[in-house]
């Protein structure tokens, strides 16, 4: 099974491109989705984070806002986050992705926002990154509810930047185009990472 790490900056098309690689059979596993299930009533991470982080849990699930509270800047704080939830989002997508390869899918993508920032590009066969003009990624963000210029900034400034990204990539979707563009750009790349002979441009590390 082909692995791809999807990745781009906010506002560029990400999970519209998750959708369109979900569209020609790929199965997609989303980073974000699998944290908000670890932190919602059942999740495996309530108790954990619970028991650190006394008083964030809110009617059995992690309440977001006292969490960001109680990490407020200190970085030995959200080490201790990160122990507790990164070792269960990663079992949680071995699993998904064993049980997917165990079914015959021949393609899996990993939609992941901060792949470069964790290191994630080491783990898959090809990086895909989406990517739009800056004009329309500031159109796109600045139009969500409750978003501020200054709350932009600030989340571009915690990512790598698009031209780095871009740099650092195997294939490109640039969804500023449209979305028959970005959808005939999944497709290229779909046909050439399931050719027969085709290799990872990357060491896979699985």
């Amino acid at each position: 099974m082909i692995l791809l790490g999807l990745t781009g900056s906010i506002g560029m098309g990400k999970s519209t491109t998750a959708a369109l690689f979900a569209e020609m059979g790929a199965v997609v596993w989303n980073a974000d989705e699998a944290v908000h299930a670890l932190y919602a009533p059942g999740g495996a991470a309530v108790a954990p984070i619970d028991a650190a982080f006394p008083g964030v849990v809110s009617e059995g699930a992690v309440d977001r806002t006292r969490l960001a509270a109680a990490l407020g800047s200190d970085p030995a704080a959200f080490a201790r986050l990160e122990a507790i939830v990164h070792p269960l989002v990663a079992m949680g997508r071995m699993q998904q992705l064993q049980a997917a390869a165990a079914a015959g899918v021949k393609l899996a993508v990993l939609d992941i926002p901060l792949l470069f920032e964790t290191g994630g590009e080491r783990s898959v066969h090809a990086v895909v990154v989406v990517t739009a003009p800056p004009e329309v990624q500031a159109e796109r963000v600045l139009a969500r509810p409750g978003m501020t210029r200054e709350r932009f900034e600030a989340i571009l400034a915690r990512q790598v930047p698009d031209a780095e990204k871009r740099r650092r990539a195997d294939f490109i979707v640039d969804t500023g185009q449209g979305m028959e563009a970005a959808r005939t750009r999944v497709r290229e790349i779909v046909g050439t990472v399931l050719a027969p002979g085709w290799t990872s441009p990357r060491e896979a590390e699985h």
